[in-house]
């Protein structure tokens, strides 16, 4: 991949951004860009925090402990895919925000080793709207039951949420499903629970990213769009 080619892929995406936020009337800066960068190295993870990626994801644990010593400091890591619990130590000091949390299970353990290291742990409650089996993820009925347990624990904070929508040819099946996940996070400061707030709604990818805009994401997760077909 050329530096030229990331450069062009990452103002594009930026420029689409910009022109949705501003058709809905939304500020663009309040857009959260990701970097999704699982199977690229550090050069190229450098190369696109050059060219204005703030925020790194990894779908997977050992791809973070591989690359995070080579990646450019300052920059904010996410990670973005299934966490195991017994994994869970060994990116608990690297991650700005997990967004995969979807048991009671999983949320006691980043607890409890964010308590060793003295962190509060940022996370992202999964949502799976369209109940697809082979994801992770919550239903939308259990998302109030989830954060009133998590809400009894001191080390960890919810931000909001994730939906990771169905690849589909037409994105525009997908808006039903963004809806849901919009009407969900709304109603997150309504439970009042210290550590639950509504700040982060983590849907929309390179196929779907501008629906997701229109439908409330604040926060998208864009790989292929930036980076070029996976490796």
């Amino acid at each position: 991949m050329s530096y030229e080619y990331l450069a062009k892929q990452i103002n594009e995406v930026k420029l689409d951004i910009a022109t949705v936020c501003e058709k809905i009337g939304k500020s663009k800066d309040d857009i959260i860009l990701l970097g999704v960068t699982k199977t690229y190295e550090a050069d190229i993870i450098n190369a696109s925090i050059d060219y204005g990626i703030q925020d790194v994801a990894e779908n997977r644990v050992q791809e973070i402990i591989r690359k995070y010593d080579a990646v450019k400091s300052g920059v904010k890591w996410h990670l973005i895919g299934h966490l195991q619990t017994n994994k869970v130590k060994y990116i608990i000091d690297k991650v700005d925000l997990i967004h995969s949390v979807d048991s009671l299970k999983l949320a006691q353990e980043i607890s409890n080793r964010a308590e060793k290291i003295k962190k509060i742990q940022d996370v992202l409650i999964q949502v799976n709207v369209a109940d697809e089996t082979q994801k992770f993820g919550v239903s939308p009925d259990e998302v109030e039951s989830l954060l009133k347990e998590i809400s009894f624990l001191p080390h960890i904070r919810v931000c909001g949420l994730m939906n990771i929508a169905p690849f589909v040819d037409n994105p525009e099946v997908l808006r039903h499903d963004f809806k849901v996940m919009k009407k969900l996070y709304d109603g997150l400061e309504a439970y009042n629970y210290d550590n639950v707030k509504a700040m982060y709604l983590s849907m929309g990818m390179s196929n779907d990213y501008e629906i997701a805009l229109e439908e409330g994401s604040n926060m998208l997760r864009i790989g292929t769009k930036i980076y070029g077909k996976r490796i």
